[in-house]
Order: structure tokens, then sequence, then C-alpha cells
């Protein structure tokens, strides 16, 4: 059986036990060290920015991030549907409330013109303005960030970037997460680079940032002793953990043209086969870093055992041991992706190759039924016929005319 083809599996640089190995010698295994200011310090070259905060997840950025815009319960904060849970869970932690507005057809990202209509609507209703905007780089494809910030700028609000997915894609040539207040950056294991667990907080300045680590490190105020005058939060990343990001970065350039080569190779060796149709980059200034390739599939395209689609209940994690899951009360739900696409992905799931849909988008998940949403149908048509296919590292070209070769061997003509 051919070894599994994975989404995106991480790949270690070769150096990283060369950062370990004397911060362990020296005894930096501990939650702060010099490794994380060394890690924030070059994170800052590479994303052109002096104010970064090394924090453990993507998710703990984006809590922290609210809360510097001073999100409060009963705010409104807007953020992109089509997008994965940590976009939006971070709203609830607080006690506010999530604003869904739909995608726009060519990036997939945020409709601009959706979202100011969305801002008119909640002062109409609320008498209040929204208190924050998230954007999402889905899949890595840079949002229309220039209008994006026109329009927070005249109604005042801050944007938090959520360029999780995106880490050095660019907009116009500037990396994503530097346009907004803030930027989110996510080093999980299946991202672009890894810190095993990880992520980073993009501020806008010293001051700023400097009240996000007192926030991630509980929030302790100056006295010989612990007092706390407000809730903080265990939030900083770990030094070892900040030691395999360094040795990370030494390899990250090879890492998004090795992403950005497998979507091309995509693209040729599908742009003749009817009915599938890859993801790529909308406009001349967006530049993807392809974290996975996604393609849709037309609704007639036939695939081998499309009849068997969602005739079983899923018990396991779809994708790997990505998590630990409820089994399933029934196979389907009001909003799933076509019997087409369900049948290709287990196609190549049984010739070993990882595949998955798209995000659910929010509005349509049972947890938020009850949040505002603006919705133009773009976001519920594409997690209809989309799919997301292997980019990471460790897939090589011969992987590539693999799963090309699968997926037309999957086709009924």
């Amino acid at each position: 059986m051919r070894e599994r083809i994975l989404l995106c599996k991480p790949k270690m640089s070769g150096r990283e036990v060369d950062f370990i190995k004397p911060a362990l010698a020296d005894d930096w295994a501990v939650p702060m060290g010099p490794d994380v200011s060394a890690f924030e310090n070059e994170l800052g070259d590479v994303v052109g920015s002096e104010n970064v905060v090394a924090l453990e997840s993507g998710t703990s950025a984006i809590h922290l991030s609210l809360i510097l815009c001073g999100v409060k319960p009963g705010d409104e904060v807007i953020v992109q549907t089509m997008t994965f849970c940590a976009s939006t869970n971070p709203i609830a932690y607080l006690g506010a409330i999530p604003v869904f507005v739909d995608s726009e057809k060519k990036s997939w990202n945020i409709d601009p013109d959706l979202l100011e209509e969305t801002i008119k609507d909640r002062i109409a209703k609320t008498g209040k303005t929204p208190k924050a905007i998230i954007t999402v780089a889905l899949y890595g494809m840079p949002y229309q960030i220039e209008r994006i910030m026109e329009i927070a700028n005249r109604y005042d609000i801050p944007v938090v970037e959520d360029a999780a997915e995106g880490f050095c894609s660019r907009y116009n040539g500037q990396v994503l997460g530097t346009f907004g207040r803030f930027g989110i950056l996510s080093f999980n294991g299946n991202k672009m680079i890894t810190t095993s667990g990880g992520g980073a907080l993009i501020c806008p300045d010293k001051e700023t940032a400097g009240k996000a680590k007192w926030y991630a490190t509980q929030a302790r105020e100056g006295y010989p002793y612990y007092q706390h005058e407000v809730v903080g939060y265990n939030y900083r990343l770990s030094n070892i953990s900040a030691c395999i990001g360094r040795a990370q970065l030494t390899v990250l350039d090879e890492h998004l043209a090795h992403h950005k080569h497998v979507q091309a190779l995509y693209y040729e060796l599908l742009k003749d086969v009817e009915g599938i149709t890859m993801h790529t980059n909308p406009w001349p200034e967006s530049d993807s870093n392809f974290w996975l390739c996604t393609a849709t599939l037309d609704p007639d395209l036939l695939i081998k055992g499309q009849e068997n689609a969602y005739k079983t209940i899923i018990t396991g994690a779809v994708g790997g041991a990505a998590g630990v899951i409820h089994a399933a009360s029934t196979a389907t739900t009001d909003c799933q992706p076509n019997d087409n696409v369900e049948a290709l992905r287990v196609f190549l799931d049984k010739a070993n190759i990882e595949a998955r849909p798209l995000w659910k988008p929010m509005h349509k998940q049972p947890v938020y039924k009850d949040a505002p949403a603006y919705v133009n149908g773009v976001s519920e048509a594409l997690f209809k016929v989309g799919i997301c296919l292997p980019a990471g590292p460790y897939v090589t070209d011969e992987d590539v005319r693999y799963i090309v070769d699968t997926i037309k061997n999957s086709i009924i003509p």
C-alpha cells in the first residue's frame, strides 16, 4: 500500500535539535526564555513589524486582539462566515456576538460591499457600531484588504486580520497581518511552519505589544507578590516551542516556494479535466501562499461511488488525528457538500490520499444558529462544491501526479 499522502504534514528543517540542545543545556525548558524573544524578533523581520508577540496558538492571539480592541459582553464583532471556528470562538469566549458576513466569489473571502451593508444595518438596528472586524485569509488567499481598510477606517472600526492560514501571503507586496490593527499568525502542526502548537499576534506599536504580553502572562501587577486586578491568561509560547519555530524559519522560503509550485502543478495537470477547477490568485495584487490547494467540482460531475455518499455515519475524525469528536447521530445535515464531493473524498481516501471539504460556513453551524448573518449564497455554494487537496512540504511532484490520476480515475465519463 502506498504511504498516505497528508494534506499538510509538518517537515522539520533538520536544525531543530541545534536550537533545542542549548536551551535544554541551559535549563530553558520553561514557559518563557531567550528563544521566545529571539523568535519574536526573527518573525518581525519576516513580516516587517517590531511588535510581534509569540503565543500558544492563533486562537489565543485572536482572543487577546479582541480584548485589546475593547470587546465586552454584548458587543458585536463582524467576522467572515467562511472560516474555521478559531476565528469565531474567541468572540463567544468574551460573551460578545459574532455577526457573520458572506464571501465574494473571486477570493472566497469577505465581501467588502456586503461588509459595508452589514455595518450600516447593525448601526441602524442596535444604535452601536460593531467593535471589530475579523478578516480571514481562507486557505492562504488574500482578501481585498485595501477596500476593507477604507470601509473600516470610515466607520472607525479596528480590523483584526486572521492570517493564520495566510502566513506570508501578500497583497500588493505587503504581508497579510500588517494592514489592520492586529494580525494573527498560526504555527500549528499543519501550517506553513510549525512550533508544534503556537501562534503570534502582530501589534500596532510597542506599548500594545507590551500589554498583550502582560495579558498573556496572567496580568500580574508590579508587586513582590502575585496581585491581579484583571483576568489574565496563560498564553505565552514555551521556550522549547520557540526553538522549533526559529529552526523552521530557516526553511520558510523553501516551504512557501514548494506550496506555490504544488498548486501550479495541480493547475497544469487539471486544467483540461472537465468539471474540476483549481482555485487561483484572483487579482494581480494577490499572492497566496496556497497553504492548501483547493478545487471546485461541477455539480453535474459524476464520481464513482457517488450513490453511496452519506450512507455511513462518521465515527472518527476525518483527516487524521485532528482531535476528539462526538460520533454523529445522523449521516447528513441540512448543509453539506454535494454527493460527488463526498464520493471523491472517499475515493481519494481509499487511495491513501487525505482530502477534506472546505470549511463549513459558520452561520450554518448549529452553535451559531442565533447569530446575525448577512449572506449572499456564495459561502454555502462553495461549501457544496469545494475540496482541499494535499499541498504540504512532503507532497512531491510524483504525489501530485498520483493524486491527479486518482481524481481522473474517479470520474465517470
